[in-house]
């Protein structure tokens, strides 16, 4: 696991070799164990390494080919690369390093190499052979990669920051910021900065020159639907996620389980502690029990034969939490649940390396409440008109709430979006629920809804999560907060063969009835003490409506204050000032969207100097 960053010219010598220091420096914390780098005429990489596989000084990158004319930079981990070693047996290795094999991968099948991988990688490839530099991500987008063009350059980094220039800030990109708005992340290639682009997943970028060529070596959609019998499909996930947990818990470094103590993480941890003599297992709790994951955790993890290890958190430690992200990450990353995954990563990264997590498992294996919305909606709208108006107006006198996720939230949520389009009314749903007013004119149009092209409505919108929720979103919270720490993340249900078994799977044994995450839990049944797989959905979440009135409030006071943002011209200020008081006084809970507009002006004030 490392932080990955170069900058490479296409008409001349690079005209400031220098700043790959200061980019070194902004990734520090990917990589504190080590830093290297390879500079020539045209070309210049640099990493931050954090030691997991292989720990000497031999497995230090940039790797590059014998002839010294290929070199290859690389973040993540990769799980088949002892079976690309045994395939390149003859290969001159300088290391027992996971990434290392990659470069004969390379040199054998060219761009074709990265379908060929198993893992979670973000890889930037100067191949002076050609003249041409690559950048390409995994499957499932779990390590991120940006790049952006300088004057005749390109500039890349596994953050935003390493590739912003000390005496310019690029402009808002309005697109961008439209999705934010509306769903809390700016969908790939997209960032909130204009001009700086995101590596999408399962993409390989490639510059022979300052214009690039993207090709998609692996489509999520393309993956074709089998059935099978319900016993043989749980004999298979239960395989393929054996098999995932042996591969991910493979590191020269102590291994942990991130828990909530349902049925996700408790899964992992399970099989992981099939094989590990000692696992440590990590949750995080608050002072409101509809947020409080502990008991349920340690209860877990006693039955398992864990050291379980958790922390409770209050207002203090999140406003800590908050300055840390906001200050340290370029990017306004909209989900709370980085902050208290922040706190739990630097409490972890005392006693481990690596961490498992249950990242992807929703999105797979239906796991949403929202996928339950879409089973009830066809005879929802075959009641009649009249009908539909008055349960609207009945669900609207139902008092407002700070808790969790609660009936009456769900319920607003439904009632207001059920007559949408499919996946209009799935963003409603999920997203922040901010009206498109909130947005200061001028302001630009969110990119078009991706259909992914199937007749199954329920496989619509779980591929539209796996493509846009999960990557922008899950997936750059728990990259971020670990990294931040210099912890590493592996999400097991993210590996190649469950990825590929589970987007084959029809969806009534994903979904069945009322019923989530169905085969999953069968599964599950078989590992778990008996009542974890009943038990409610949980998540690492945050109190945001209650702290956003509390310790939060003079910050937010601040940061939404009408002079200020009518300063700003981004967004609306007469609208979020509604919607504060609404919530302040108790007649709404505006908590999904008003923290998305607070991290904004903290991210604005910070990266933007307004």
């Amino acid at each position: 696991m490392c932080g990955i960053y170069g900058m490479v010219g296409f008409d001349a010598a690079l005209h400031r070799p220098d700043r790959l220091t200061d980019m070194g420096a902004q990734l520090r914390h990917r990589g504190p164990d080590d830093s290297g780098r390879r500079v020539e005429a045209r070309a210049a990489f640099g990493v931050e390494r954090l030691r997991i596989t292989d720990l000497r000084a031999e497995a230090a990158q940039p790797f590059s080919d014998p002839s010294g004319r290929v070199w290859l930079s690389g973040n993540g981990a990769i799980y088949n690369a002892a079976a690309l070693r045994q395939r390149y047996a003859a290969y001159p290795y300088r290391s027992r390093s996971d990434i290392e094999p990659l470069v004969p991968l390379y040199l054998d099948r060219g761009i074709a190499a990265f379908a060929e991988i198993d893992g979670m990688f973000a890889v930037a490839i100067w191949d002076g052979r050609t003249g041409s530099l690559l950048l390409a991500r995994d499957r499932a987008g779990e390590k991120p990669l940006f790049w952006r063009r300088v004057d005749t350059e390109i500039w890349f980094a596994s953050e935003i920051q390493a590739v912003l220039r000390e005496d310019d800030r690029p402009p808002l990109d309005r697109s961008a910021l439209a999705d934010y708005v509306r769903l809390g992340y700016p969908r790939e290639p997209r960032t909130m900065l204009e001009g700086v682009t995101k590596v999408p997943a399962g993409t390989a970028v490639v510059f022979a020159g300052p214009q690039p060529s993207s090709h998609r070596y692996w489509r999520p959609e393309a993956i074709e639907t089998a059935d099978m019998g319900a016993a043989p499909a749980a004999s298979e996930l239960e395989r393929v996620l054996i098999a995932a947990v042996e591969r991910q818990i493979v590191a020269d470094v102590p291994v942990g389980v991130f828990t909530s103590g349902g049925v996700d993480s408790a899964l992992l941890a399970a099989l992981a502690r099939r094989r590990l003599a000692r696992l440590r297992t990590f949750t995080v709790g608050f002072r409101d029990r509809s947020y409080d994951e502990r008991g349920d955790a340690s209860q877990l993890a006693g039955a398992l034969g864990c050291e379980h290890i958790e922390i409770g958190l209050g207002d203090d430690e999140l406003r800590e939490a908050f300055d840390v992200v906001s200050s340290g990450i370029a990017e306004p990353i909209a989900d709370p649940a980085i902050l208290p995954t922040y706190l739990l990563a630097r409490v972890a990264r005392a006693h481990v390396g690596v961490v498992l997590s249950g990242e992807g498992a929703d999105e797979l294996f239906g796991g949403y409440p929202t996928y339950l919305g879409h089973q009830v909606v066809r005879p929802y709208r075959m009641i009649p008109a009249p009908v539909r108006r008055l349960v609207r107006a009945g669900v609207g006198r139902l008092p407002a709430s700070h808790a969790k996720i609660t009936l009456e939230f769900l319920l607003r949520r439904f009632v207001t979006h059920a007559d949408e389009d499919l996946l209009e009314r799935h963003v409603s749903w999920f997203g922040t629920g901010l009206p498109g007013g909130v947005l200061a004119a001028p302001h630009g149009a969110p990119q078009p809804l991706d259909r992914a092209g199937s007749a199954d409505p329920l496989r619509q919108v779980m591929l539209f999560d796996f493509r846009t929720y999960l990557p922008d979103n899950l997936l750059a919270k728990i990259d971020r907060a670990t990294m931040l720490v210099g912890l590493e993340s592996r999400a097991p249900f993210l590996d190649r063969d469950v990825v590929s078994f589970a987007l084959g799977l029809p969806t009534h044994f994903r979904v069945r009835g009322l019923r989530t995450k169905w085969l999953l839990k069968r599964v599950a049944d078989r590992y778990l003490p008996a009542g974890t797989v009943g038990r409610r959905k949980r998540g690492l979440s945050v109190p945001i409506a209650s702290w956003l009135n509390g310790g939060l409030r003079g910050e937010t006071d601040r940061l939404l204050d009408r002079g200020r943002l009518q300063a700003g011209g981004v967004f609306d200020a007469e609208q979020v000032a509604r919607l504060l008081d609404e919530h302040r006084a108790g007649r709404a809970n505006h908590a999904r969207g008003l923290w998305p507009l607070v991290v904004f002006e903290r991210w604005r004030e910070r990266w933007m100097g307004a």
